[in-house]
């Protein structure tokens, strides 16, 4: 049979399948449509466990060719911009910090780490642990695996557009999910949501496979594989089990189809519930400072799930391709379901940070995928009009996520002020206590102060930002000390509350003198000194200064 031409696998129903369609004994004819032909519409023999979607959205594919260029075009893509200024202009915020300091620490202490806090990451750690033993590479090593894991997603998202669309549309998927802002921000991240996001895009291409031949179970074993990765990699990957129930109930898929993925459900459930009852334990001091989602939280996810169900009404106009049931039933609960149950639970107990359902857009890339490969045939005018508003969007986001601005703070250049107005012997403090990891990545800085306030460090303590001391001993050593360096939050940032830091805060301000402030981006350096002995402060040359020689390989 030529390439080019559609090609047929006919299936023969289960018993219960045939009772419920009303044809004894029927047969699944399935059409599989390769470059350049359409799907018919099913015939009265279709399955109900896929009806009334279109029989080609969830066949085997058999071009290789075709459905591989639908995988690699939008890999190629999500690399090209994942390196594109991989080191966002010598900047790192405080979890890359994090990520970069634990994975360097021994395995026995991360293990220990990991039974406090932070379990969530732990497979994670472990995996930039293994990339920093075979190559200790800066912030490329950190944020390659991201890259990776974007480029694995967009050529997850390209193959699920491929098996739903069509491969023209599933590149297109693939493309517009790899510019995604929000995907192009977490490409250069790290941390696990990239991976996390990889792993729930073909856990979703798996399913699809699983449904075309729910017998063969290899299919629901890399369903379930993928799912349980996704969740390891972070527990909330788990809301994505919610996501694909609904899709499967959207689909009216027969019982004994229902229960095969709910054995695969389960599955991943059970293999994650170990960390889940770990990081149980550890949630009030990991999410501790999150607060219940605001207006401005609600009004975003409102846009942006209705933007995914207008795009699949588009879509569904005119019929062919994209236009079933089963492009919108994979789509819109993906984009709803698991930001939207994050949502609803943190109206009790704070959970939701939107990069925790980074996977969900998945639901948005999909219906403009197909909305995109059918705009090829609007008039010149229409899509050079579509190109210029989509280039004046993007490309400013484009650019915004690679500054230092684009995140909460930048601990090189904190690091960099540091290093610059502090003197040897100088003592440190940090406002609160927990922003010790702005210089904690960066130990020929660090090393250099008298940490007034610890009592054990991190690695000792295995904790993340170590141990202070009481608030007394806290006072007697400051009042001890000539000169103070002070890292804290910027301006308008509310005050911490703990009796440690009220008492930083009172001697700093009552027995010393403000030598100099120094503003970096998400974080304020100031030199206290006792009156007459500020000497010296230097200028600040620029808005962001150079790293600190040696602190971390660029």
């Amino acid at each position: 049979m030529r390439p080019e031409a559609a090609q047929e696998e006919t299936i023969t129903t289960p018993p219960d399948i045939s009772r419920a369609s009303g044809v004894p004994g029927a047969s699944v004819s399935v059409l599989v449509a390769a470059e350049g032909t359409r799907a018919p519409a099913p015939g009265p023999g279709l399955a109900p466990a896929l009806a009334p979607a279109s029989a080609r959205a969830l066949a085997p594919v058999r071009v290789r060719v075709v459905r591989r260029g639908a995988a690699v075009v939008p890999a190629l893509l999500a690399t090209v911009a994942g390196l594109w200024e991989l080191d966002r202009r010598h900047s790192m915020w405080r979890d890359e910090a994090v990520t970069y300091e634990v994975a360097h620490r021994p395995l026995g202490e991360l293990g220990e780490l990991l039974g406090r806090i932070d379990a969530v990451h732990g497979l994670y750690y472990l995996l930039m642990h293994a990339v920093f033993a075979l190559w200790d590479g800066g912030l490329a090593a950190l944020r390659l695996p991201s890259v990776a894991g974007a480029a694995l997603a967009a050529a997850g998202v390209g193959a699920t557009g491929a098996r739903l669309a069509g491969w023209r549309a599933g590149v297109c998927a693939g493309e517009v999910f790899a510019v995604l802002p929000a995907v192009q921000q977490y490409a250069q991240e790290g941390r696990s949501y990239a991976l996390v996001c990889a792993a729930v895009t073909w856990g979703g291409y798996f399913l699809l496979r699983a449904l075309a031949r729910p017998a063969v179970v290899r299919w629901w074993c890399a369903y379930g594989a993928a799912l349980a990765l996704a969740c390891w990699l972070h527990e909330f990957a788990v809301l994505a089990l919610l996501a694909h129930g609904v899709t499967l109930r959207w689909l009216r898929v027969p019982g004994w189809v229902g229960a095969r993925w709910g054995l695969a459900a389960g599955a991943v459930v059970v293999a994650v519930s170990p960390l889940a009852l770990v990081s149980l334990g550890q949630s009030e001091e990991q999410l501790g400072w999150l607060g219940r989602p605001g207006p401005e939280v609600w009004a975003g996810f409102l846009l942006v799930a209705g933007a995914g169900v207008l795009l699949v009404r588009w879509a569904g106009r005119g019929g062919g391709e994209g236009s079933g049931v089963v492009p919108a039933a994979c789509a819109v609960p993906l984009l709803v379901v698991p930001a939207g149950a994050l949502l609803l639970v943190s109206l009790v107990r704070p959970y939701y940070v939107d990069r925790y359902v980074l996977y969900g857009l998945e639901g948005l890339a999909l219906p403009a995928g197909v909305v995109l490969e059918r705009g090829v045939a609007w008039a010149r005018w229409r899509r050079a009009g579509a190109v210029a508003v989509a280039l004046a969007v993007l490309v400013p986001w484009s650019v915004f996520v690679r500054a230092p601005e684009s995140r909460k703070d930048d601990v090189v250049a904190v690091a960099g002020v540091v290093a610059r107005v502090a003197r040897p012997g100088d003592a440190v403090v940090f406002l609160p206590g927990r922003r010790r990891e702005w210089v904690l990545w960066a130990p020929s800085v660090y090393g250099g102060l008298d940490d007034l306030a610890l009592g054990e460090s991190p690695r000792a303590s295995r904790t993340l930002w170590g141990t202070e001391v009481a608030a007394g001993a806290m006072r007697r050593r400051l009042l001890a000390a000539e000169r103070v360096v002070a890292l804290s939050d910027p301006p308008g940032e509310p005050l911490d509350p703990d009796r440690r830091e009220v008492v930083k805060r009172e001697v700093l301000a009552r027995w010393f003198v403000v030598c100099g402030r120094t503003g970096v981006w998400g974080a304020r350096v100031t030199v206290y000194a006792r009156p007459g002995h500020c000497g010296d402060f230097p200028r600040p040359r620029r808005p962001y200064p150079s790293r600190p020689q040696g602190a971390l390989p660029l």
